[in-house]
């Protein structure tokens, strides 16, 4: 029989408890934030926190790997170091980075993984993070599955990719509008999100083409019918993304993957397996669309499509529910096959309302909203499926084989991989059948623990009086001891040498003829007006965008299939 791949799911952790949430919906890995330089300044964690995580995580062999990815000064490298050896310490079995910098510092001997904020789109990129002495890159969310196949049919390095959640319009990592505008800078982890904002869109003569669109605004990815294309194509990390995202969220996206490579794992014929283990359950059924949800696209995945951005509205829409087949002086009627609930939250465009009762089809809004026949009605709060969510107690267990021996001065309690003998006085039971159902019950409860019972053996020449409690204090014994075998880090990885003659890298040198952002994303192509694929057919083009006193030059770039944003340095009147 041949090895199977290991497949892992990694999602995202915010903090400690969100963290522990991804596992017990069944992530392979986690990714957390250092407690500083972690390109996200909102989402650092203690050292004592991550530590814990580690060890909860270890127990099912899912990993931890720490984000301290933001690009960095001089003054603060020193600092970076000590928190990499920090995180070595805690039992953090990767960290991601940014600043290829790093790699000429005294770094702990631990996995180091590109950060997609490294720009890994092409087969060279990777090749050089491969040489780098990276154990895994995270590629850029750009790629289609034909590019994936070939960096991974050039290079042996482990190929991570994004297949669920928010887009940065920019190729990450050469996007520096925020900082440009804002001072706000997206590689140190304090991006101020203008891709998000509303715009104006201007011809080259400054008429208005669109007002007040959000032209910039990508829908959220979701590459879940395409799993097994990836796997196959060289994936073997799939991430979600959300690292600012609460535990219902990360709980519900990373329980659905799960779920979905379960199925592909499940098939005679795969090639693919889990890369850790225990059994989930979950009090709820995943359903991607009730959690924060901007429509969705595959992006690139299958080469260039149109509907990649949503242009009313940056906020989460949700799932469809229906049109507006009806209106009255404080209720809407929709035509929907789905059950409302008090108390949900209902949206259109860019505009949302509360609702505060229902009835059938009818709901009566909290405020009526400008709203008309035929609008279609999206529910981006679903009030019960949060709660549910929120109060979920999706658990996680590790099946272990359990025996009991007999010693001549007593008894040896085997869990899984641990055991101990102890001591005791042997009373024969005065009714056999029943004492030996009770020893065997009585192991089987392993109770707030992360253990559940596979099978139990009991080997006794006769069945003795043990009472509870003497056996309680065993096998919760055993089960801790297995607990601290398990929840320590592996050390047996193979940890790649790094090439100190490395080029300095800072991606800081931002000067006034970069481009602000470099997209792959084409404002002309999600007009339908893409150059290649309108012929010699004219059609008047976007110049600008303008939002406030701000305003950009667009660029497009036919032969590379690229958009550029720059900065204009002397705006003209309007």
């Amino acid at each position: 029989m041949r090895a199977k791949t290991e497949i892992s799911l990694l999602a995202p952790a915010r903090d400690l408890s969100v963290g522990i949430a991804a596992i017990n919906a069944g992530a392979d890995a986690v990714y957390i934030g250092a407690p500083e330089f972690s390109a996200r300044q909102a989402a650092g964690c203690s050292r004592q926190d991550i530590e814990k995580l580690c060890r909860y995580a270890h127990l099912f062999g899912c990993k931890v790997l720490v984000a301290l990815n933001t690009l960095l000064t001089k003054e603060e490298r020193p600092k970076a170091v000590k928190i990499a050896w920090e995180m070595y310490e805690a039992g953090a079995d990767a960290l991601i980075i940014q600043d290829l910098r790093l790699l000429n510092e005294d770094l702990p001997p631990i996995r180091l993984h590109a950060s997609t904020q490294c720009d890994n789109r092409t087969k060279e990129d990777v090749l050089d993070r491969q040489r780098q002495g990276f154990s895994r890159a995270v590629l850029a969310r750009e790629l289609t599955i034909e590019e994936i196949r070939r960096i991974r049919e050039a290079t042996r390095i482990e190929l991570e990719a994004f297949v669920h959640g928010a887009l940065c319009v920019s190729y990450s990592g050469r996007c520096y509008m925020s900082e440009k505008v804002l001072g706000r800078s997206a590689n140190r982890g304090c991006c101020a999100q203008l891709c998000r904002w509303q715009y104006d869109l201007l011809d080259k003569d400054g008429n208005v083409l669109e007002r007040q669109k959000y032209v910039l605004s990508l829908r959220d990815m979701d590459r879940s019918r395409s799993l097994k294309e990836l796997l196959d194509a060289g994936i073997t990390t799939l991430k979600i993304e959300g690292r600012l995202k609460d535990a219902a969220y990360v709980r519900n996206v990373t329980a659905y993957y799960r779920g979905l490579l379960d199925e592909i794992f499940a098939q005679e014929d795969s090639d693919y397996c889990r890369a850790s283990k225990g059994n989930v359950y979950l009090d709820f059924t995943p359903n991607t669309e009730k959690t924060f949800h901007r429509s969705e696209t595959e992006y690139f995945l299958h080469g260039r499509t149109p509907d990649m951005a949503n242009w009313e509205t940056p906020k989460s829409t949700g799932e469809y529910l229906g049109k507006v087949i009806a209106k009255r002086k404080n209720w809407l009627e929709i035509e929907t096959g789905k059950q409302l609930h008090n108390g949900d939250g209902l949206c259109f465009g860019d505009k949302g309302f509360m609702v505060n009762k229902v009835e059938g089809t009818k709901i009566y809004p909290n405020q009526m909203p400008e709203i008309t026949i035929g609008e279609k009605l999206y529910r981006n709060l679903d009030i019960e499926f949060n709660k549910k969510l929120e109060q979920s107690k999706a658990t996680r267990k590790l099946p272990v084989d359990i025996q009991l021996d007999e010693r001549n001065n007593g008894f040896r309690l085997r869990i899984g991989a641990a055991e101990k003998e102890f001591a005791a006085e042997k009373t024969k039971a005065e009714n056999q059948e029943r004492a030996m159902n009770n020893i065997e019950a009585g192991l089987r409860k392993l109770g707030d623990t992360v253990f559940e019972a596979n099978t139990v053996r009991v080997n006794l020449k006769e069945a003795y009086f043990m009472p509870a409690s003497v056996l309680n204090g065993w096998r919760r014994e055993v089960a801790e001891e297995l607990a601290n075998q398990l929840s320590r880090k592996d050390n047996s990885v193979q940890i790649p040498e790094h090439d100190k003659n490395l080029i300095e890298k800072t991606g800081q040198d931002n000067d006034a003829e970069k481009a602000l952002m470099t997209c792959r994303y084409c404002i002309l192509n999600e007009m339908g007006i893409c150059r290649k694929k309108r012929g010699g057919r004219q059609a008047v083009e976007p110049k600008y965008l303008r939002s406030g006193k701000h305003k950009f030059e667009l660029q497009f770039d036919c032969n590379t299939c690229q958009m550029r944003v720059m900065e204009v340095n002397k705006p003209e009147s309007w």
